[in-house]
């Protein structure tokens, strides 16, 4: 018996011992795994790495490209058009306007009752309106047209409180958020439909000439006064409600900013110099590019894999469309080389935006002791369930980094303006106050990014110049700025002057 007993010993030992070799051979897999993943996030980080320094380089070279761009047509990556807008509203505008605003798949109509320095907006009223699919991809006059008779039918609820003076025209500021090329305050032909307008004989024609050959289809006399994009119509909105605003950016799907230039310091402008001695541009910022911006191997293949490659650089590191995506591709590229997910990398991983910016914002915002919200996400987004408390941190820690890296960047692109408007410096003895009109989704939703980009902004400024910038969230900049733009360049006046 004792022999058996032995034997049976020696064999359970072995076992024990075997298991035991498994053990630490797991752990020192799992250790090499998780390593490897480590310095794959460490590395993602030196590269996103924004020091001031850099900062400050991008500023200058935003400025450099801001005065190529206005020198010359194609001087520049950064478009710098001209808007044709020379004047901003001042506060004094009276009188019944009209907005429509057609950024997408859903367009908007509004009616405004200005009052003047006293009554401001007296009323307003709009409507929102879904564009059937099948009319993305018609003909122009089949989208005008139903436009215009939503516009019809919009105009026919005017009610109390709105007033056309007797014998003048309704009036138009149109907002219409696709790539223009300009010819007047109140006229541009289309370069090109986005977000999945399809409408061949609409490109290369006047849009402004198309609404209102629309409008006369359905009787509505109407005047468009003014076609405009939506930053320049949050600039407007921006500088009706706060006489101090020279700037709008928009940080939302996309990206963009306008500022306000001396007409003189543009020579790319041969027309008359508007009586103002000022002019809006539309920067286009958003396709800005420089060798001191940090580009990492998953922006390159984010931009390789896009629609328009090489193009809209600085909107693919800094705009909500993009970020969610930038984390999904280091995560991809840890469970792929470092196996983090376990053995299998998630299929999901490598679906292209399924990581929308808001479902990382809600990660990033996760206080909760054990990530809970991080955990959910990362189940219901890439079918990845049961994650330990040190993966979820992990993830958290990535949508910092990318956050972090956008946010101080866009601080970084809002110096260049400054420095370009000579912004950025106080004068001595002069009274200074500049307000710079923020609008857009992300900057108003996502309150890390938002918090992080005002605090580099004041950063890069120092004390004393920031206590003369403000950052001011303009909510539905556009929609208004339209109305006020179609005021401000309004025929009333010159009816009443020629009087």
């Amino acid at each position: 018996m004792g022999k058996v007993t032995v034997g049976v010993t020696i064999v359970c030992a072995a076992a024990v011992c075997a298991a035991a070799t498994l053990i630490v051979r797991h752990r020192m897999k799992s250790s090499g795994r998780w390593t490897k993943a480590m310095s794959i996030l460490k590395e993602f980080e030196e590269k996103c790495a924004t020091p001031i320094g850099k900062l400050r380089q991008v500023a200058d070279a935003m400025t450099v490209e801001m005065h190529a761009g206005l020198a010359s047509e194609g001087g520049s990556k950064l478009k710098m058009l001209i808007s044709y807008v020379d004047n901003l509203p001042t506060g004094d505008e009276h009188g019944l306007f009209y907005a429509l605003d057609l950024g997408g798949t859903n367009f908007r109509v509004l009616r405004v009752q200005l009052g003047g320095k006293d009554g401001r907006v007296v009323k307003q009223e709009f409507t929102e309106v879904s564009i059937p699919p099948e009319l993305m991809t018609a003909t122009s006059s089949e989208l005008f047209d139903f436009i215009a008779k939503e516009l019809a039918r919009f105009i026919a609820t005017e009610g109390e409180g709105f007033f056309l003076p007797p014998g003048s025209q309704r009036e138009l500021g149109f907002t219409f958020s696709f790539p223009v090329k300009q010819l007047s305050i109140a006229s541009g032909t289309l370069i090109r439909w986005t977000k999945g307008f399809s409408i061949d004989d609409a490109v290369d024609k006047d849009v402004v000439g198309e609404l209102t050959k629309a409008l006369n289809r359905q009787g509505i006399d109407m005047r468009v006064a003014a076609l405009v994009n939506d930053t320049i119509g949050t600039l407007a909105g921006g500088k009706y409600f706060n006489n101090d605003v020279a700037a709008a950016v928009i940080l939302g799907t996309g990206t963009n900013a306008a500022y306000v230039e001396r007409a003189h310091a543009i020579p790319k402008w041969h027309g008359l110099l508007p009586k103002s001695g000022e002019m809006v541009i539309n920067m286009e910022w958003g396709n800005f590019r420089s060798s001191h911006l940090p580009v990492t191997e998953y922006d390159q293949a984010l931009d390789q894999e896009s629609l328009n490659v090489g193009e809209q650089i600085f909107e693919k590191i800094i705009s909500g469309m993009y970020l969610g995506d930038i984390v999904r591709r280091v995560l991809c590229k840890m469970a792929e080389d470092a196996e983090f997910f376990g053995d299998v990398v998630p299929p999901k991983l490598r679906t292209q935006f399924i990581l929308r910016t808001p479902e990382m914002s809600a990660m990033h915002h996760d206080t909760s002791q054990d990530l809970r919200v991080v955990g959910s996400k990362l189940k219901d987004i890439f079918g990845i369930s049961s994650t330990p408390l040190k993966t979820r941190k992990v993830v958290k820690e990535l949508c910092n980094i990318v956050a972090t890296r956008g946010a101080r960047l866009s601080a970084a692109g809002i110096l260049g303006i400054l420095k370009k408007m000579g912004k950025d410096t106080v004068k001595e003895g002069e009274k200074q106050r500049t307000v710079i009109a923020m609008d857009g989704g992300l900057f108003e939703h996502y309150t890390e990014f938002s918090s992080c980009l005002e605090s580099t902004l004041n950063e890069l400024l120092g004390d004393e110049v920031a206590h003369t910038v403000v950052i001011e969230h303009a909510n539905d900049g556009s929609g208004i700025g339209a109305a006020l733009l179609a005021a401000s360049h309004s025929q009333y006046p010159e009816v009443e002057e020629s009087l």
